[in-house]
């Protein structure tokens, strides 16, 4: 192959590495820090690492194949948004079947992710597959599409509970509706940064149909998490390494708070951000938790 060809798949792997955001990772950590609480809860602290594996890599093919849909989606109103106006769709550097195949092709990946786990871990997998490749096209009609959102990012949970319990116990679907509660705010903080914007182009979103209200809305969902957050510690019998990131996570809300009290686009896209510090200090209270009982 001539450096003319090896240039043209560069370029055409730039494009793709753009369409699944892998410039991007928050996605993806946001997706597999709740997916990672699920699998240490389910273990007991000791997860299967084969199992901690496939959904690794799991996760990060379905969220790579949900931006690739959504940009398919969107590609209609990208171009108008400030924030996605350089999306490779906006751009018109990839077609429509490029992204199908594409898309295709990532989900026989994850697919193949299913192997080694059980039949329950299958079954599961439909109902998350069918949630993450139609969530983009809820932005048309329905009024609140990151509650929707919020169900998507949270069917890892009850799948790592059936992969590694071969069953769903009552802890997994209440991490799972935390979960759902916590993208719901995370999420609304991400649409109050693009609020004019989707308001020119008709696209629904929370902060549109929450109006003047957002603000209590994120409040009301961190709220809900943390009340849920607080039953799955009653739940799994927690020890205080559990217990001390309630505080912690209460005072980075409020901090989130602050931060898009004056809807300001930026302001609201770096609280968006900071949520992963969320996931990343429940994770490490989780960790504690366990090798805490293990001591």
């Amino acid at each position: 192959m001539g450096n003319k060809g090896v240039a043209k798949l560069r370029e055409r792997a730039g494009v793709y590495a753009r369409l699944m955001r892998l410039d991007k990772p928050i996605g993806t950590l946001l997706l597999l820090w709740p997916t990672w609480w699920a699998l240490l809860i389910a273990g007991n602290g000791r997860p299967n690492w084969l199992i901690v594996l496939m959904f690794t890599l799991g996760t990060f093919l379905m969220r790579s194949a949900g931006c690739v849909i959504n940009d398919l989606a969107d590609r209609d109103f990208d171009g108008a948004v400030a924030r996605t106006c350089q999306r490779p769709f906006a751009l018109k550097q990839v077609s429509t079947k490029e992204a199908l195949v594409l898309t295709l092709l990532i989900c026989i990946l994850a697919a193949l992710c299913l192997l080694p786990l059980n039949s329950l871990t299958w079954k599961m997998s439909l109902p998350a597959l069918f949630l993450a490749m139609t969530y983009p096209f809820t932005k048309r009609f329905f009024p609140i599409p990151q509650l929707y959102l919020g169900l998507a990012f949270s069917f890892g949970i009850p799948m790592a509970f059936a992969a590694v319990c071969q069953n769903i116990p009552l802890v997994a679907w209440v991490l799972m509706a935390a979960n759902t509660l916590w993208t719901l705010a995370y999420d609304t903080i991400y649409a109050m940064a693009d609020k004019e914007d989707d308001l020119k182009i008709g696209i629904r979103t929370s902060a549109i149909t929450f109006g003047q209200y957002d603000l209590y809305a994120v409040i009301f969902c961190h709220l809900g998490f943390d009340i849920l957050m607080i039953i799955t510690g009653c739940l799994i019998h927690a020890r205080w390494p559990f217990w001390l990131v309630v505080p912690i996570v209460i005072w980075l809300q409020y901090q989130q708070y602050l931060g898009i009290c004056s809807r300001n686009r930026l302001a609201c896209f770096k609280m968006f951000c900071r949520n992963n510090r969320v996931g990343v200090i429940w994770f490490v209270g989780l960790l504690l938790n366990y090798c805490n009982a293990m001591g």
